[in-house]
């Protein structure tokens, strides 16, 4: 009996050790150790990266998410500086194009790469990415209007490339009379910058310098635009995060304060086609993906077998540490849910001898029963 309750002591312990531990893969994104293991997710010869970049070609990009760590303000170099900034990073996928979907969040099931790189570096890539391929798909639509004898061409110009959902292939509306009011260059803010009030009045009168750039909205599940009172883009102007304050400056709405900057679609990161010497034509790598696939921290421990000679899964523990909120409200996360093998085999062991220790109380009062009997 001591033996068993000296056994059941110990499996309890072991017990209780696994279910506190954490699981694999769950040490937090802005701990010393996660930004240790992102560190190290990049290959540092850069030969070995550009003939391993060669497969990117065939995959997509899938914005995932974006995640806030708060890090020292090393060009803090005032007192009224922020010494605490926020560091925003994105998590992206690397999907199959073939198989990737637009409509679903992760982009794909099987087959992908996890990826995690600098907030700015990411956006300032992607519309570069984006920009390109909108240009391509301009120049098809408007090579295929047929507008050369039309008797106005800027209104031919304008139905066609509405009819095919691309309105920005054209600038401005002719059909809008007088002086239309120019969109702000949001590329100018894909960074952290200054922003000029066209106005200037309540700038100056507060001696408050404003500045422009993305943040990390949503609980992760959207880019946005806030208007900021320093350079590090940390300190919202306002509780809105500065559109109430943008609107008040300029009258204006300000631009991708609901919308999120990056959306959903899977950009190809297949540039231009290159002759091989055999006269077989095969697609290239376009730069921005090549650019931000050599800097980000990888997890391809789903990438199929033979598409990359070795598989970085240096940046599998920082990845599977972040978790995202989506507008639908799931969690998302790359962390396994799946419980320890030790642990489980630990449970049954258990299990087991509780069962057995529950049949041998059962069998003594019986045997106790019995004597009892018979001595009456």
């Amino acid at each position: 009996m001591k033996l068993a309750l000296a056994i059941f002591a110990v499996i309890a312990a072991n017990v209780a050790a696994f279910e506190h531990a954490p699981l694999e893969g769950s040490i937090k994104a802005d701990s010393a150790m996660g930004m240790k293991l992102l560190s190290q997710a990049r290959l540092l010869n850069e030969e070995n990266q550009a003939v391993q970049a060669t497969w990117v070609s065939g995959f997509s990009l899938k914005f995932q998410g974006c995640y806030n760590i708060k890090q020292w303000n090393d060009e803090a170099d005032e007192a009224n500086d922020v010494k605490i900034a926020t560091k925003s990073l994105v998590r992206f996928r690397l999907c199959p194009s073939s198989g990737c979907s637009e409509s679903k969040a992760a982009g794909c099931t099987a087959g992908y790469g996890d990826y995690i790189i600098d907030m700015n570096t990411y956006v300032a890539a992607y519309f570069e990415i984006k920009e390109q391929a909108e240009e391509q798909q301009c120049e098809t639509i408007l090579n295929n209007c047929d507008c050369e004898n039309a008797e106005n061409q800027d209104y031919c110009k304008y139905d066609c490339v509405v009819a095919a959902n691309m309105p920005q292939c054209v600038d401005g509306n002719p059909y809008e009379e007088g002086e239309q009011v120019a969109e702000m260059e949001i590329n100018n803010y894909l960074e952290c910058g200054r922003y000029e009030f066209n106005n200037g009045g309540r700038e100056l009168e507060d001696r408050v310098e404003y500045f422009l750039g993305p943040y990390c909205a949503n609980q992760g599940g959207a880019i946005l635009m806030g208007l900021f009172t320093e350079d590090s883009c940390t300190e919202f102007a306002d509780e809105t995060a500065g559109k109430t304050a943008f609107t008040e400056l300029t009258g204006q709405t300000l631009p991708y304060s609901e919308t999120s900057i990056v959306g959903m679609e899977c950009l190809s990161c297949l540039g231009a086609s290159e002759e091989q010497a055999d006269g077989e034509v095969q697609g290239t790598v376009g730069d921005q993906c090549a650019a931000i696939y050599s800097t980000a921290g990888k997890c391809e421990s789903s990438l199929a077998d033979g598409i990359t000679d070795t598989k970085n899964t240096n940046g599998c523990t920082f990845i599977d540490g972040i978790k995202i909120v989506r507008n639908d409200g799931i969690v998302s996360s790359n962390a396994s849910t799946r419980p320890s093998p030790v642990a489980t085999s630990f449970i049954v062991i258990f299990a087991m001898l509780f069962c057995a220790m529950a049949f041998y109380v059962w069998y003594l009062r019986k045997r106790i029963g019995v004597k009892k009997d018979s001595l009456m």
